[in-house]
C-alpha cells in the first residue's frame, strides 16, 4: 500500500505569479541601479556618443550589486520553468485532435523542447555575462530572443547616432518584458491545479520523492 506525506503543496497560479515577478522585478531593479550608480559606464559604447538608457545585458552583467541581484532572481526563476515546460506537455497532449493527432503530439514535443532550450539559454546568458565571455553571452542571447531589434543595433554600429543605442535598449526591455508576460499566461491554463511535492513509500520500498500536479 502506497502512503504519501505532503511536503510542499502550492496553487499553480500563485507559483506562476511569483516565478514571473522574479525576472521582472530583478531586471527593473538592475536597470534603475545602473542608471543611478553606473550610468556613464553602462551606457558607454565604442561610438562614444550620448545615450540615455543601459541595455539589459549591460545592466545585469557588468556591475555589482546588479549582477548578483539578477543571478539570484534567475536561479529562483529557472527551476520552476522546467516544471512548467513538462506541465504544458501534459496539458497539450491531454487533447485528441483526430486524424492529425500524431502530428499534434510531435508539435507538443517541439514546444517542450523550445521551452527548455529558451530557459537553458536564459540561465547561460545570466551566469556568463558579456564581460565574462562575450561570444557565449551573445550566442545565448540570440537563442533566447527573436531578432526583432537587429536593425536598430546595426544602425548604431554603423552610424553612431546619438540615442540610437538607447532606442535599442528600450526595445530590448519590451521584448524581455513581453516574454515574461507570455509565460505568465500559464497562470490561466493551470488555474485549477496544485503543485504537490510528497514523500511516497510502499511496503518495504524506501521513501521516494514525487512531484505532481493535481486539481484543486
Amino acid at each position: 500500500m502506497r502512503r504519501q506525506q505532503a511536503l510542499f503543496n502550492v496553487n499553480f497560479s500563485l507559483l506562476v505569479t511569483v516565478v514571473a515577478l522574479l525576472p521582472l522585478l530583478g531586471a527593473l531593479t538592475c536597470i534603475v541601479l545602473s542608471i543611478l550608480l553606473n550610468f556613464k559606464e553602462s551606457t558607454w559604447t565604442h561610438c562614444r556618443v550620448t545615450n540615455y538608457l543601459p541595455s539589459i545585458s549591460s545592466a545585469i552583467g557588468g556591475y555589482a550589486p546588479q549582477k548578483y541581484i539578477w543571478r539570484i532572481c534567475i536561479a529562483l526563476h529557472a527551476a520552476p520553468r522546467f516544471l512548467f515546460a513538462f506541465a504544458y506537455f501534459g496539458y497539450y497532449t491531454s487533447f485528441h485532435v483526430g486524424p492529425r493527432n500524431t502530428l499534434y503530439k510531435n508539435l507538443a514535443r517541439l514546444c517542450v523542447f523550445l521551452h527548455v532550450l529558451e530557459n537553458t539559454a536564459l540561465v547561460t546568458l545570466t551566469y556568463v555575462s558579456s564581460t565574462d565571455n562575450y561570444a557565449v553571452h551573445e550566442n545565448m542571447f540570440i537563442v533566447f530572443m527573436v531578432c526583432s531589434e537587429v536593425y536598430m543595433f546595426f544602425r548604431h554600429e554603423w552610424y553612431c547616432e546619438t540615442g540610437v543605442y538607447s532606442i535599442f535598449a528600450l526595445c530590448e526591455y519590451l521584448v524581455v518584458f513581453s516574454n515574461i508576460a507570455f509565460h505568465y499566461t500559464a497562470k490561466y491554463d493551470f488555474s485549477d491545479q496544485q503543485v504537490l511535492l510528497a514523500g511516497e513509500e510502499s511496503g518495504d520500498h524506501p521513501k521516494e520523492m514525487v512531484l505532481s500536479l493535481h486539481p484543486v
